[in-house]
């Protein structure tokens, strides 16, 4: 099962808490605050694996979370901190964000994209000690991790991509040529994903075909599989056009070509800038030589420039050593110029975040108090601690929440909301 479309969840750890210790220790008086930090979260990367070919695996798993950090403990111990979860993608996949942003494009193996950040541990009370605060009873509770929704989109990578309409003879041609094994029959509609095989050409060296979905007319608008079809075109150095030279097939040759030319078209005119070669197939067929004369002569009518078209029998393997030989080629020109002429690929490592200010909305008689740093502030508050209380409550009054509520009409005893918290309001 070919997997190339996914949405999934991924949390980041929470950091542990702080810890709330003292030194009990023999001919020590007075020996002080010693407890350590909680450990950070782990992170969740996404990381471009060539081993991997879809989403499959990641189909049965929408969930993603790294591990918690450990909490913190006596003695100035920190806890330690959550493992990353490594998320293995295959190269080729588009990383977008709830609103459809792309945030990477992981197209090189051994790319790595963080996702979601682990949450930072809480402070142990040890840092709380001071000239003022002798006995610090307080520690900060570690914050959660990010958590959000990302949507997956693979363009498969190979250097020959096969275009061509249902039935041309594309995984034939692919058994033939690779150690592939598509599902090869008379089948009423097309192959649905695409297939990957490696074609060795004699001791010089191989490169990487895929075998793409068929294409109908109409694709450029969803049709059959439409953009599924198209956005793996994107991904070829090179496109290798296959051709039913069948005498009977309708549409014939000159017209497929002209079809497969004007959907690529339609869908992103920069796809004819792809260098091309044009295989006619079926030559085994009574009548094929005289589909591939007319096939030749509606290229040279259609196009400004030379493309190679080239007669074979993927059933028979005539003029398939001819056609890999000239595809290798190819390939070795066009890799030379892309790696001079391409720029270094910089992965996006994550969205900067944007520090909200202080803002109150009142909604049926509920005061909700937003902003980064005071949701950040209450999220590593311990509530149940007096101490911790103390401290969030002398933070809400420098930062001027006091103030903001009573200009917004707050009496006693009104709810206050803060992320996940509630409170009630006294003077």
């Amino acid at each position: 099962m070919f997997v190339d479309e996914l949405e999934l969840v991924v949390r980041g750890g929470r950091g542990g808490n702080g810890a709330v210790s003292f030194r009990r220790e023999k001919y020590v008086p007075r020996g002080g605050p010693d407890g350590g930090d909680g450990g950070d979260g782990g992170s969740v990367y996404l990381w471009a694996d060539s081993s991997k070919h879809s989403f499959l695996d990641l189909s049965y798993r929408r969930i993603l979370k790294a591990d918690d950090g450990v909490q913190g403990r006596k003695k100035n111990q920190h806890g330690a901190r959550g493992k990353d979860l490594l998320v293995s993608v295959p190269p080729g996949t588009v990383v977008r964000n709830e609103n459809g942003n792309v945030l990477a494009d992981l197209n090189s193996p051994g790319q790595k994209l963080p996702v979601a950040r682990g949450g930072k541990g809480g402070k142990g009370n040890a840092r709380f000690a001071s000239s003022r605060r002798r006995v610090p009873r307080l520690a900060e509770k570690g914050l959660p991790g990010e958590e959000k929704t990302i949507k997956l989109e693979l363009k498969v990578i190979a250097q020959v991509g096969i275009v061509g309409f249902p039935n041309a003879g594309k995984s034939t041609f692919l058994s033939r040529i690779s150690a592939a094994k598509p599902k090869v029959d008379s089948y009423p509609f097309t192959t649905l994903a695409p297939n990957l095989g490696i074609v060795k050409v004699g001791d010089e060296g191989s490169f990487i075909v895929a075998d793409l979905p068929g294409l109908i007319e109409g694709a450029h608008r969803g049709a059959g599989l439409g953009h599924q079809f198209l956005r793996h075109v994107e991904r070829n150095l090179l496109l290798l056009f296959l051709i039913d030279l069948t005498p009977e097939m309708d549409p014939d040759p000159g017209k497929a070509y002209r079809l497969l030319i004007n959907e690529l078209k339609a869908y992103n005119p920069k796809l004819l800038d792809y260098p091309r070669v044009v295989a006619g197939n079926k030559l085994d067929l009574t009548g094929a030589d005289k589909q591939f004369a007319k096939l030749r002569y509606e290229i040279e009518k259609v196009e400004n420039e030379n493309i190679p078209a080239m007669a074979i029998s993927a059933a028979t393997g005539d003029g398939l050593d001819a056609l890999t030989r000239r595809l290798y080629e190819l390939v070795n020109e066009l890799a030379k110029e892309e790696s001079v002429a391409k720029a270094p690929v910089e992965v996006l490592l994550e969205e900067i975040p944007v520090e909200q200010p202080l803002k109150i909305t009142v909604s049926e008689g509920i005061y909700w108090v937003s902003g980064t740093a005071i949701e950040r502030m209450a999220a590593k508050t311990d509530f149940d601690n007096e101490e911790a209380l103390h401290r969030f409550q002398d933070y809400a009054r420098k930062i001027g929440l006091d103030r903001e509520l009573k200009q917004k009409g707050i009496k006693e005893g009104d709810t206050v909301r803060i992320g996940s918290e509630e409170f009630f309001y006294y003077e």
